[in-house]
């Protein structure tokens, strides 16, 4: 707790988050990544009954580049983490940290009430903060 009061996901979250549809090639995503300098994208929900997921570049590394596989003939779908952790803002930190530390994961979507992303957490981000 910090003199303000407790810190929640939202006080440290990245609000700023690219995303791209699972139908799309890994080399569209990678053009994204390297033209925002991001490490990740939101892989879009395909209706409101669906999940979002998540693409990293580490994803890239291991499932394309080093398969030797084309980026171009390669769909964000058959790579990406599906479905994934999501946290909401209101969440004290103290607890999104217990979360990603069990299930041994570095980031997570921040969620609104109707499930859409808002932001990136990492647990640099809830540990040292913005």
């Amino acid at each position: 707790m910090n003199a303000q009061g407790p810190v929640r996901v939202g006080d440290v979250m990245t609000p700023e988050l690219h995303s791209i549809d699972g139908v799309a090639t890994v080399a569209d995503a990678m053009e994204i990544m390297r033209g925002n300098g991001d490490d990740a994208l939101v892989v879009n929900r395909r209706d409101e009954t669906d999940e979002v997921g998540l693409v990293l570049a580490s994803d890239v590394a291991r499932e394309v580049i080093a398969r030797n596989r084309s980026p171009e003939r390669v769909n964000v779908y058959e790579i990406m983490s599906k479905p994934v952790l999501t946290l909401r803002p209101e969440m004290l930190t103290r607890y999104a940290v217990r979360l990603l530390v069990r299930f041994q994961v570095s980031r997570s979507i921040v969620v609104d009430r109707d499930r859409n992303p808002i932001g990136f957490v990492t647990l640099r981000d809830l540990v040292i903060g913005r």
